[in-house]
């Protein structure tokens, strides 16, 4: 005797279906985002940030949530860690982009400053980083100080200078020449340190651009002051490093570098002696960490 057995379709086996988003799971993406945008704050020292930066390592669909709202801000995320926190910059079209212009403007009326203050900026991430194993090694913690940057740019002018005069090229352009090529010419113009009556350092001054750039810096949570010696030392951070890292291919800054220029990485003025080198093409106003 046979058993009958009543053949059926099998059930389908339900798909895993992603648990949808809730307005709760964007408030703390927007939170996380938030906390990128607070540069000086550092997750060790708040929890709610240091849970939200976990939730982000640990949950796919929540890191997909908090980089859909950044990009939604003009924001690319550079990196999240418990080392640099939520590391943002902004994007040229964002509501957060700093621009060289406002900068300089904000700092000096004389419109050919802005080639200086995007020199300094320059300088001050050229010293901070002066090879790419710097910029590659998480740990690396670059040292500049404000006078050391000075001596650092005035030996670059007396490079550019020099090759200027070998290629046969006129060696006092107008001023307002766009370029890195015009801006060292109005560096050697300009008074390294200016005076005044109670020895204050003038802000037009070379040194006192520097430390514009330095102070904006530090505010920006991408350099700490660690003392008064030399104009002022800082000493880089995290954050610091991944801007720089994200801007390390402009032709300006490979111009600096490529002068063989390299100062010694404890804040000091001390540099080595510069080398021959080929003629690298200039980007336009660059200057970091700002768009042009």
């Amino acid at each position: 005797m046979t058993e009958h057995v009543e053949w059926s379709e099998p059930e389908a086996v339900a798909a895993p279906v992603s648990a949808a988003v809730t307005p709760a799971d964007a408030a703390d993406a927007a939170r996380l985002v938030a906390f990128g945008l607070q540069p000086k704050l550092q997750p060790a020292r708040d929890q709610e940030y240091a849970e939200l930066l976990r939730r982000y390592r640990e949950d796919p669909p929540f890191a997909r949530l908090a980089d859909a709202v950044a990009a939604g801000l003009g924001l690319v995320v550079l990196e999240v860690s418990p080392r640099a926190g939520m590391a943002v910059t902004a994007a040229e079209d964002s509501v957060f982009a700093v621009r060289m212009g406002d900068y300089a403007r904000r700092a000096s009326t004389d419109s050919g400053d802005r080639f200086l203050h995007g020199l300094a900026h320059l300088a001050v991430a050229a010293m901070s980083f002066p090879r790419p194993e710097d910029l590659a090694d998480d740990g690396y913690i670059g040292r500049v100080s404000v006078n050391g940057v000075d001596a650092f740019v005035r030996q670059a002018c007396r490079r550019l200078e020099e090759r200027a005069e070998e290629q046969g090229q006129n060696s006092d352009p107008a001023t307002d020449a766009p370029g890195l090529e015009a801006a060292w010419r109005i560096w050697t113009r300009r008074s390294s340190t200016g005076a005044t009556k109670d020895a204050r350092r003038l802000a037009g001054s070379t040194t006192g651009i520097i430390g514009k750039a330095a102070a904006f810096l530090t505010d920006s949570g991408f350099l700490q002051r660690t003392g008064d010696d030399s104009g002022g030392t800082y000493r880089t951070t995290a954050r610091y490093q991944l801007q720089v890292r994200d801007m390390a291919g402009s032709a300006a800054m490979a111009e600096l570098l490529e002068l063989g220029i390299v100062p010694v990485t404890d804040g000091t003025a001390s540099l080595l002696p510069a080398a021959d080198t080929d003629d690298v093409e200039l980007a336009v106003g660059a200057g970091l960490p700002f768009h042009s």
